[in-house]
């Protein structure tokens, strides 16, 4: 490739010296203009956020962490044999939410600014959840600078940077929320209010991951939910962040779907055991819609049931149960390119059900009109809707049952939310880490006997970014996966 570029560029050279004519205009691609308007790149911000997210959560490490899937095959992921993970696709759609920033700043769109915010906290949020401490306020500027060593942020630094970014973003469309192209809007077709809840609620989400650590959590807690107009959070499914699937390319279709993972790689993704049992435990609903029943029952070796989990971290996982025709799949219903009920999912309404469900128990935040105990009940009641099977559930008597009936603890809350978030994000493995519950085990040939809290920098930041990496290392500790970041201390 370089032979070729200084080819060029000798031919060019002697272009100039021979013909330089109306240059300008016969090398002007007028497809390909130097500036383009903000809501194009809104629609590209908002689309791969929401697919990249999603697919995170399906079919790599936060699905095996999470304990919702076992691989039979190529099972690192589950017994903690990792390596480095690469952050560049995460840098590459900040970048787009920049320009985009930058040419709404250009032509007087501030909306676009606003709304670009709230994609980037949530964008850099999960960079710091994963990672830890990372570049960020030197981040983005290799065009702007020159930087392309950056310094690498604190997490608490980053964490209290990201929630001012998302009250502000709220007060920004609250006043001058207008202007948004619907048909750009991929997310909330041009409805400010929408964004802000999202704003709002994203605030619960880091807010409850940092209360550990940060004093003023709960305070800004309940200065939020002190004031739905100023502060409006989600409070129904239909505020779900999410992004429909196309199903046309692999791109935007659903990550379980043949345009993006082939019948081999479907077939070795198993429901893991702990997903099973505790949805047979319970006489759950979703069972059914989530999970498909074994091809055959006669052979099975150790578990009869028509449901079978497949256990984590084993030697030999294929043969778990008599082999893999004797364990259980994920469901058709993830196996669809355009999928009729699954979305790309930011944020969902169970979730803040149950973020305040857990703060509420806490005693130190009041949610209006409603107690730990209904929030819990809303959370549940919420996602048997979204799955359709609300009325499913009611009938079996769900909510009296021994298991599910509230019983004021964590433990209880945090499994019922860990059913509810499948497939979201990584907030099954970051609510483990957080709390312990549900109580995973690691699995007998599991690396470790602890389970990861982290990702490792990427492996290029030693060789690109030494001294920066080398100075991260001195202050947040070693780049091993068991290192905590600052909320798990």
């Amino acid at each position: 490739m370089k032979a070729y570029s200084l080819l060029y560029l000798a031919i060019g050279a002697m272009s100039f010296t021979s013909c330089t004519k109306d240059f300008q205009k016969i090398n002007t691609n007028n497809n390909s203009p130097a500036s383009t308007r903000p809501e194009y790149h809104f629609t590209e911000a908002i689309t791969q956020t929401a697919y990249a997210y999603q697919e995170n959560a399906f079919d790599r490490r936060p699905a095996a962490l999470g304990r919702y899937i076992t691989l039979v095959r190529n099972n690192d992921y589950e017994t903690f044999r990792w390596t480095a993970v690469d952050w560049n696709d995460i840098y590459q759609r900040a970048m787009i939410i920049k320009t985009m920033q930058d040419e709404a700043t250009t032509t007087a769109q501030p909306v676009y600014v606003a709304a670009g915010n709230i994609l980037m906290a949530f964008n850099i949020s999960y960079l710091t959840d994963l990672y830890g401490d990372v570049p960020y306020s030197q981040a983005l500027q290799s065009v702007s600078t020159g930087n392309i060593k950056p310094a690498y942020d604190k997490q608490q630094d980053i964490y209290m940077n990201l929630l001012k970014l998302l009250k502000d973003a709220n007060e920004q469309l609250r006043t001058a929320g207008t202007g948004i192209d619907a048909s750009a809007d991929a997310l909330y077709g041009g409805k400010a209010l929408q964004w802000r809840k999202l704003a709002n609620s994203l605030r619960l989400r880091l807010l409850l991951r940092c209360s550990k650590v940060y004093p003023n959590a709960f305070t800004e807690m309940q200065e939020i939910l002190n004031n739905s107009d100023q502060y409006p959070i989600f409070t129904a499914n239909t505020d779900n962040a999410e992004v429909i699937y196309q199903g046309v390319k692999k791109d935007d279709s659903w990550p379980g779907g043949a345009k993006n993972m082939i019948d081999a790689d479907f077939a070795k993704t198993k429901v893991s055991k702990e997903l099973v049992d505790a949805l047979m435990t319970r006489n759950d609903p979703r069972l059914a819609v989530w999970v498909a029943p074994v091809a055959s029952t006669t052979g099975s070796t150790v578990d009869h049931n028509q449901y079978v989990g497949v256990p984590h971290a084993l030697a030999n996982p294929a043969d778990y149960n008599g082999g893999e025709t004797h364990q259980s799949v994920l469901s058709s219903f993830f196996r669809q390119d355009k999928a009729a009920g699954l979305k790309a999912s930011l944020m969902i309404y169970p979730e803040v059900c149950f973020i305040l469900a857990e703060a509420a128990q806490t005693g130190k935040v009041t949610v209006p009109s409603k107690t730990a105990a209904s929030l819990y009940h809303d959370g549940i009641e919420a996602s048997m809707d979204y799955y359709g099977v609300k009325a499913q559930a009611a009938s079996l008597a769900y909510y009296d049952s021994p298991l599910v009936r509230y019983d004021g603890t964590q433990k209880q809350l945090i499994i019922q939310k860990w059913l509810a978030m499948l497939f979201r994000g990584s907030e099954g493995w970051f609510d483990f880490r957080r709390t312990g519950f549900p109580e995973f085990v690691a699995g007998p040939m599991a690396f470790q006997p602890q389970f990861p809290v982290r990702y490792c920098w990427p492996t290029s930041e030693p060789n690109v970014n030494n001294d920066s990496y080398r100075a991260a290392t001195a202050v947040f500790g070693a780049d091993d996966i068991n290192t905590k970041m600052w909320y798990l201390k």
